[in-house]
């Protein structure tokens, strides 16, 4: 199943490809090669949990609104007064550092110290009046999430990473929607340029046990963690992020789950953009994946919905948790909210 490449919100979306009996599809984010790996069991390639805000002394003020702005996003944000070993003194400890400083300034005291890219943290820079947020290495590893949520404060974010550029998503932006890592960083120089031709399609994903053989284009991810659930969801156009997350938490509820099990929100190709659906998956921090319309006929659930008759798309909420869990299986039927929002929970 595939899903919409043109991911240009701040949530992230993945194609996923699945069919019952055969090898599905999972969504990832990468850049291409062969050699590299993602050291951290629990990182995805993109997201940053411990920030660090490096400032001058008479910028303080402005690094504490910061930490006021997006700290509640983070595991843990410091500020450090700057020095001119600061960088080096700390380099290890933090997964990004956000620079109130000019970008000379943090390039040359960091470029001597950068060595792998799949292990080096992200670095931002930032002016005082928080117009620009500049990720400068470790785009996707990190330093774009960051300024993404620097933008929050009013500071544009110049992304420079060539698939963000061109408006399309990379690998390790559809690891991080389905809550995996890229286990061989060095192959997504190869599964990048793909993304940008239009060549890569969804991603294959494949349950074990089972041996794989790969070549060094072929990005490997793995899951972060042990199989959750899914929530399926459809809605009427224009639907609401608070009728959304209501929708969800009382799909939920109904499976004696809660936010941590959940792996990812699936629904299909033609609600992917809906922007109340992609502003609640980002107010819990969690990835959308899209199946295609031939995906979820095949993982049609059993309650009945008009639109298979009017469009030819079976109930999106139960088909898509179905075709998302790994098991196939259907916790939660479909539970309507205000007709406006469906949800289904899938495992």
């Amino acid at each position: 199943m595939s899903t919409d490449d043109d991911a240009t919100d701040g949530t992230s979306r993945a194609n996923v490809d699945e069919a019952s009996g055969r090898d599905g599809t999972a969504g990832s984010d990468g850049s291409g090669g062969g050699g590299g790996h993602c050291s951290a069991p629990d990182s995805d390639g993109e997201v940053a949990e411990e920030i660090a805000v490096v400032s001058f002394e008479r910028k303080l003020d402005t690094a504490a609104e910061i930490v006021a702005g997006i700290g509640d996003r983070y595991r843990a944000i410091d500020v450090i007064e700057y020095h001119g070993d600061v960088f080096e003194e700390h380099w290890g400890e933090y997964d990004c550092f956000v620079g109130l400083m000019a970008s000379g300034i943090a390039m040359r005291k960091t470029a001597p110290l950068l060595d792998d890219k799949w292990e080096d943290p992200a670095i931002v820079v930032i002016d005082e009046a928080l117009t620009w947020a500049i990720p400068i290495t470790g785009g996707h590893h990190g330093a774009n999430q960051v300024a993404e949520d620097l933008a929050t404060l009013g500071a544009v974010p110049a992304m420079t990473t060539a698939s963000e550029a061109a408006g399309k998503q990379g690998v390790e932006k559809r690891a991080k929607a389905l809550s995996a890592h890229v286990v061989n960083g060095g192959s997504t120089v190869a599964t990048n340029l793909a993304v940008l031709n239009d060549e890569l399609g969804p991603v294959a994903r494949l349950d074990g046990p089972r041996a794989v053989l790969v070549g060094d284009d072929v990005t490997v991810l793995k899951r972060n963690g042990e199989p959750g659930v899914v929530i399926g969801t459809g809605s009427v156009a224009g639907a609401g992020e608070a009728q959304f997350l209501d929708a969800w938490n009382d799909a939920l509820a109904a499976a004696a789950a809660d936010w941590d099990d959940v792996e990812f929100v699936a629904t299909g190709t033609r609600k992917a953009d809906e922007e109340g659906l992609l502003a609640a998956a980002e107010a819990r921090g969690v990835g959308v994946v899209a199946f295609d319309r031939e995906t979820l006929l095949d993982f049609e659930g059993p309650t009945p919905s008009r639109s298979k008759e009017l469009i030819g798309w079976p109930g999106v909420a139960e088909a898509s948790a179905l075709a998302g869990g790994r098991e196939h299986e259907l916790v939660v039927e479909k539970r309507r909210h205000e007709n406006a929002v469906t949800a289904a929970v899938g495992r």
